[in-house]
């Protein structure tokens, strides 16, 4: 599997002005990292290839689209086994309102991610969904207040 080593300088300014603007045209980009346009071409598509660059989206305003509490739960399973975590995992994926999930390794099982409108609709979502899903024994919820940094930008060095 390719690593960070394996590119040079300038497929990591490549990866650099994609993170600033996925939208940039092929022409622009060439621009800004001093190649043709036929060359970065090939380059994105190999950064693309080899799983540098794994897509491109739009970031939206969660407030805007009535998704403006953040929280983060941390939940325990009943059973660790593998059964349990397969369920566990198949279930998340059907629910829209749990933005990630990450199984940790520590005094719980999961950390998940939601955005909900308000603590109202969080209330009915733990009850009807997280509280619902396989193996779960017990949850800890952990609303936030401020969002003091938010990104999904990598350092490349």
């Amino acid at each position: 599997m390719p690593t960070l080593d394996d590119l040079d300088r300038t497929d990591r300014r490549i990866l650099q002005q994609l993170q600033d603007d996925g939208r940039i045209t092929n022409q622009a980009l060439a621009d800004a990292v001093a190649l043709s346009p036929t060359a970065v071409l090939a380059r994105v598509q190999r950064l693309t290839r080899d799983g540098y660059i794994t897509g491109y989206h739009a970031r939206l305003n969660p407030r805007q689209l009535g998704a403006g509490l953040l929280v983060f739960v941390e939940v325990l399973l009943d059973r660790t086994t593998p059964g349990v975590f397969d369920q566990f995992r198949a279930a998340v994926h059907v629910h829209p309102e749990i933005l990630e999930c990450h199984m940790v390794a520590g005094g719980f099982d999961y950390l998940v991610k939601t955005r909900v409108a308000d603590m109202d609709a969080y209330r009915r979502f733990a009850g009807s969904v997280l509280w619902q899903l396989p193996g779960v024994r017990e949850t800890r919820t952990y609303a936030v207040m401020e969002e003091v940094k938010d990104t999904a930008r990598l350092p490349i060095a």
